[in-house]
C-alpha cells in the first residue's frame, strides 16, 4: 500500500511559500494552472510540494492570505510595461543584477534559449547523463545556465576528477559565442538561430561561487583546496564571493530575526552544534528570553550527531538566507555580502 503524503498544519506567521500555496489551493484548478505556467521549474516544485502537504488550514489564515494579496494587487500598475528601461529596472529590482542579466537578454535582445530552459525542468541525474560525455566547455556552459542548487547537484554527480576543471571553466566564463551555442543546440537537438546572435552572459566567478555554496561541504572543500594549488588568485576570488555559515555573524540583528522565523527548531539545533560560541550567542541574542533558554537546553541535551547532518542543516539554513537576500528581506554580510553605507 502506498504511503500517505505527510501533511502540515499551518500555525503561526505564514511564510511567503505558505501564502502562495494557500492562494493557489483556493483560487481553483484553472486559475492556479495559469499562475504556475509563469513560474520556473524549481519554484513549481517547491510550491507543489507545499500544496501537497497542506492540511487543516484555518479560515483566518485563508482570509489573511487573500487580504494581503488584494492589498498588493491594488498597488500594482501596468503602465509603462512596454518600456525597455522600465523592464530592466523591474527585473533587476526583483531578481538582482546577476539573475536578471540573462533574462533581460532573452526578453529584450530576442535571444532564444528554449533548449537550455528545458534542462531546468529535468532532474539532476537526467542533465548529468545528457552532458556526461560532452566536451568540458559544453558541460560548463550547461551547468552555468542552471539554477545554482540544480547546478551543484549536477556538478556533484559528475566524476570527481572533472569537478575542479569545470569550476575553473565556469569561473572564467563571461560570454558564450554563437558557435558554442550552436554546438549546444546540436547536443540538445533543438533549433536555435545562431546567426548574428548576441553573446550570452553566462558563468563567471560569482556563478562558480554560488554553485560551490550548494555543494556538500566535503566536496566543496576538496575543490577549493585543489584550486588553491592550481590557481590561487582564482580560488581567492571565488572564496571572497562565497557565503558560509560562519558569515552569519555579519548579518544584522533584524536579518537574523527574519532568518530564524523561516527555520525549523531541529534544523537550527543541528546547525549550531557545529557553530562557535560567538555565532551561538548572536542567535540567542535575537530570540526571546524563553526561546533562547529552550534552545540552550536543547543544545546541551543533544547527544553526539553526525558531522554530515550538521553540515546538511547548515546548508539548509544558508539556502534560506540566500532566498531571503534575493527577495531583499535581509542583507548578507561577510564573504559575498554587499557593503552598506
Amino acid at each position: 500500500m502506498a504511503e500517505e503524503p505527510k501533511t502540515t498544519e499551518l500555525s503561526g506567521p505564514l511564510s511567503p511559500l505558505d501564502r502562495a500555496s494557500v492562494l493557489l489551493m483556493t483560487v481553483g484548478e484553472q486559475d492556479a494552472a495559469q499562475v504556475l505556467k509563469h513560474l520556473g521549474p524549481r519554484e513549481v516544485q517547491k510550491v507543489g510540494m507545499k500544496m501537497a502537504q497542506l492540511a487543516n488550514v484555518q479560515r483566518g489564515s485563508v482570509e489573511t492570505v487573500f487580504n494581503d494579496f488584494i492589498s498588493v494587487v491594488r498597488e500594482q500598475t501596468g503602465l509603462g510595461v512596454g518600456n525597455e528601461d522600465y523592464i530592466r529596472k523591474m527585473l533587476v529590482s526583483a531578481l538582482g543584477e546577476d539573475r536578471a542579466g540573462s533574462l533581460i537578454d532573452r526578453i529584450l535582445l530576442g535571444g532564444n534559449t528554449k533548449g537550455l530552459d528545458t534542462l531546468k525542468w529535468l532532474d539532476a541525474r537526467s542533465v548529468t547523463e545528457l552532458i556526461r560525455y560532452e566536451h568540458p566547455q559544453i558541460q560548463a556552459i550547461v551547468i552555468s545556465y542552471l539554477e545554482s542548487d540544480q547546478a551543484a547537484e549536477v556538478l556533484q554527480s559528475l566524476p570527481e576528477n572533472t569537478r575542479l576543471d569545470l569550476v575553473v571553466r565556469i569561473a572564467k566564463l563571461t560570454t558564450v559565442q554563437p558557435t558554442a551555442i550552436q554546438e549546444l543546440n546540436d547536443i540538445l537537438e533543438k533549433q536555435f538561430s545562431a546567426t548574428n546572435a548576441p553573446q550570452k552572459g553566462l558563468g563567471g566567478v560569482k556563478c562558480a561561487a554560488d554553485i560551490l555554496n550548494f555543494l556538500d561541504t566535503g566536496v566543496e572543500a576538496k575543490i577549493m583546496e585543489a584550486l588553491q594549488t592550481t590557481d590561487e588568485q582564482l580560488a581567492n576570488s571565488i572564496a571572497d564571493l562565497m557565503f558560509v555559515f560562519d558569515n552569519l555573524k555579519e548579518v544584522d540583528d533584524r536579518g537574523i530575526q527574519s532568518l530564524l522565523r523561516e527555520i525549523a527548531s531541529e534544523t537550527l539545533i543541528l546547525a549550531l552544534k557545529g557553530a562557535d560560541e560567538e555565532l551561538r550567542e548572536k542567535i540567542f541574542r535575537n530570540m526571546s528570553k524563553r526561546a533562547s533558554e529552550l534552545l540552550r537546553d536543547d543544545l546541551e541535551n543533544k547527544g553526539p550527531v553526525k558531522v554530515s547532518d550538521v553540515q546538511a542543516a547548515q546548508k539548509e539554513i544558508l539556502a534560506v538566507a540566500r532566498r531571503l537576500a534575493e527577495s531583499g528581506e535581509i542583507v548578507l554580510g561577510g564573504k559575498g555580502g554587499e557593503q552598506m553605507l
